[in-house]
């Protein structure tokens, strides 16, 4: 890790530590030695060791190491080896990637000075070890850590065995057996149900028994002292040689480690009532966690009276067996279980052979949740539906994935993908549009199920840049429309090609459309469609300087506060808000709406709307006070468009003002303060960008020692750059998208600490082989 350079603040994203860490001193000093020497660690060990926690407290350690962050990758709930790289980008706030994001995120980590850990990755070993190896070859300055019962087997990976926690031998006295980690643990987790509880010399005998018995293995430690609120440790212990016994009876003792742990939780399994332990083997076909309502509708029945739910919830919580997360203003209390108990809990369940049967019950719910979500999602519920959603996301998955591995399941996934279209619209454009597809392919038979879900594809198709794709899926969605004499989907389908001529630049012809869908969308009394044709007349004329554009921004504003939908308010801000600065001159009643939307957006973690926002304001600041801060918050607004996965910026209308604004700027601080500026605001973060905007920005440390590396693409650029390429032809000559090139420009800049092409040239010229 010598090569990495101290910087503030830091950035990345860990989960917090809820218990104290204890020990692991020489664990800890062997993983950083190899990780010091290494640019792929694999942590291995059984369930329950203790991999994931040496993992977290490594990386915090070492986190203000890395400039770029430290990003911890959680994989357990993920089934589906071919969301890996999108799971990846999207921890990494890399939403705009491609139907190929390996590549994506190989080029993304080029430069990138970071800390990766992916957690969890046994079942994903082989995908895992693809993408590992490609990103390790393509980012010369990338560490990744790994946590996997396996290894991943890539060229260059060290393997450090996760050992138990250290326990008294029989030769170590016991009065100085107080000191050694599994005792200490132990103890730690006893005094978080018995506050008063201290090892002392009337039970220090039967506290290393305990611990020796259990190997040391810290899950199994946790266990035990767990049921130290109603049992002895005498009955403990007792208690674990019976399951020792019944665990070895009859075949060959595993290692001891996992013996050890398969006895306390299957003793914990025996110590649940009869009801906890169905619940316990149920919960296993969630991924993710899970609330109170899922758990009484999918597991429920059979053993499992519905009114007893949230009390053997209590009953599972309090053994340790899951844990409950603290509820905020828009989310309830929220459960997970953790993978070794989940895996336990599957097997029994397999055991009974009702794995199919809670599979298709969880299935059922969330496609029941996506036509609730459908129905109630334009309503004073807004904002929760999308944190809720958010937090379900694994579910969603997982109920998708159930229905596409199973023949003749397609149309149930269209039922659960299709409704969600502004779900995925609001942050998973690539995963959503990747799950229709598959959803589409699976239910060919022509059905009002299959219009709404080829509708919900071409939607966001059309975001993603593939317009063939998007108008053959319309072309067949208007067929279906016909056929079933479907009024609100003629509207819907008038709402997407009216939103693609907008980007195409056709404004006459998209306001002609789109006043066509809203009178369909009124005729059918679809109050959210009529909502969204709202604010799309109002950017279509507002483009045009169409004086309607008044009226259609006041409607849209009118019929979400009505509806008290907080992220359709946020739109209906933007669009009064861009009307005040352009039509009426009013820049501080326009700035105060935008960052009010950005404020409602961000609980939702909406980038897609926030994007529209921060553009918004680089438009005003432009006109207003085109200083260099207005510069910096332009390229900003690249940086949070490249977050949110939508090209928006990059059609016609948008693109143009994104000119007219630069142009403003040069003309006050030339073109070397304003390429400069605009390179240092292109590179922001997600949070940097949004601090901007609403003008909370710290002034923050710049990366020393940057000048002059430069990756050897962007070397490349550069000299294309001095030869006085264009970014177009840089692009062709490469054969690489435009936008790619200009971000390579933009880094550029920013590394050599240059704000002009020029000075770019000049640097290349006396440093041709750097």
């Amino acid at each position: 890790m010598a090569e990495s350079k101290p910087t503030a603040p830091t950035r990345g994203r860990l989960p917090a530590e809820l218990t104290s860490f204890v020990g692991r001193r020489r664990a800890l000093a062997e993983t950083r030695r190899l990780l010091s020497s290494s640019r792929l660690l694999t942590l291995t060990g059984s369930g329950g060791v203790g991999k994931t926690r040496l993992a977290l407290r490594m990386a915090a350690e070492v986190r203000r190491t890395f400039p770029d962050g430290v990003w911890f990758v959680e994989l357990g709930a993920l089934q589906d080896p071919a969301l890996l790289g999108h799971t990846l980008a999207g921890t990494l706030e890399l939403s705009q990637v491609s139907a190929n994001p390996t590549a994506d995120l190989a080029e993304y980590l080029e430069d990138k000075h970071l800390l990766l850990v992916l957690d969890n990755c046994e079942h994903l070993a082989e995908a895992c070890a693809v993408l590992v190896s490609k990103l390790l070859a393509a980012a010369p300055h990338l560490r990744i850590l790994v946590t996997s019962r396996h290894v991943l087997g890539v060229e260059g990976e060290q393997v450090l065995s996760v050992p138990p926690l250290s326990t008294p031998s029989a030769e170590v006295p016991a009065a100085d057996a107080d000191q050694y980690e599994a005792l200490i643990l132990f103890a730690d987790r006893v005094r978080a149900v018995m506050p008063e509880f201290v090892i002392d010399e009337t039970n220090r005998a039967q506290v290393i028994e305990l611990c020796r018995r259990l190997d040391g293995v810290p899950l199994a430690l946790e266990l035990a002292a767990v049921w130290m609120r109603t049992l002895s440790l005498a009955q403990i212990i007792d208690r674990l040689a019976d399951r020792f016994r019944l665990l070895t009876g009859g075949r060959p003792a595993g290692p001891a480690r996992q013996q050890a742990l398969e006895a306390a939780i299957g003793w914990s399994y025996d110590l649940c009532s009869p009801a906890e332990r169905m619940l316990w083997e149920r919960l296993s076909v969630f991924a993710g966690g899970f609330e109170l309502e899922a758990v009484e509708e999918i597991c429920s029945g059979d053993g499992v009276p519905r009114e007893d739910v949230l009390d053997l919830i209590a009953g599972l919580v309090n053994k340790s067996i899951i844990t409950r997360t603290v509820a905020t203003d828009h989310t309830v209390a929220w459960y997970d279980i953790l993978s070794t108990m989940c895996h336990y809990g599957g097997r029994r369940l397999a055991d009974a052979g009702q794995t199919s049967e809670f599979e298709r019950r969880h299935r059922d719910y969330y496609r029941t949740l996506a036509a609730r979500w459908e129905a109630d999602c334009f309503s004073p519920r807004q904002a929760d539906w999308y944190i809720r959603m958010r937090r379900e996301h694994e579910n969603l998955r997982v109920a998708l994935d159930f229905c596409l591995s199973e023949p003749g399941e397609g149309a149930a996934a269209l039922e659960i993908a299709a409704p969600l279209w502004n779900f995925w619209f609001a942050g998973f454009l690539r995963e959503g549009h990747r799950y229709l597809s598959l959803a589409i392919d699976a239910a060919p038979e022509q059905t009002p199920t299959r219009a709404k879900g080829i509708w919900a594809g071409a939607y966001l198709s059309m975001f993603l840049g593939e317009a063939e794709q998007s108008t053959r899926l319309l072309a067949e969605c208007a067929e279906l429309a016909e056929r079933y004499d479907d009024e609100q989907l003629r509207a819907r389908i008038a709402e997407v090609e009216g939103q693609a001529l907008i980007y195409q630049g056709d404004l006459t012809g998209a306001v002609a459309r789109l006043e066509r869908g809203l009178t369909s969308y009124r005729a059918v009394q679809d109050e959210l469609g009529e909502f969204d044709l709202l604010i799309l007349l109002s950017a279509a004329t507002f483009f045009l300087g169409d004086p309607r554009v008044e009226e259609f921004s006041r409607l849209a504003y009118e019929l979400a506060e009505s509806r008290s939908a907080a992220s359709s308010k946020a739109y209906a801000l933007w669009s009064t808000g861009i009307v005040r600065w352009r039509d009426h001159d009013q820049f501080e009643e326009a700035t105060r709406a935008f960052r009010e939307a950005i404020r409602l957006w961000l609980p939702m973690n909406d980038r897609t709307g926030i994007g529209f926002c921060v553009q918004a304001l680089s438009w005003c600041a432009g006109s207003t006070a085109p200083d260099e801060r207005a510069a910096r918050l332009a390229g900003a607004s690249r940086a949070v468009w490249r977050s949110s996965g939508a090209h928006v910026d990059e059609t016609t209308p948008y693109s143009q003002f994104d000119e007219l604004t630069a142009q403003r700027i040069r003309a006050v601080v030339g073109d070397e303060v304003f390429d400069g500026a605009f390179a240092q605001g292109a590179v922001y973060s997600f949070e940097q960008a949004v601090a901007l905007a609403l003008g909370e920005e710290r002034e923050t440390a710049t990366k020393p020692g940057m000048a002059g590396r430069l990756t050897r693409r962007e070397h490349e650029i550069a000299g294309l750059v001095g030869e006085g390429l264009s970014n177009r032809e840089i692009a062709a000559r490469l054969v690489i998208s435009q936008r790619t090139a200009e971000t390579h420009v933009e880094h550029i800049l920013s590394k050599l600490g240059f704000s002009s092409r020029a000075q770019v040239g000049r640097w290349i010229a006396e440093h041709p082989d750097r």
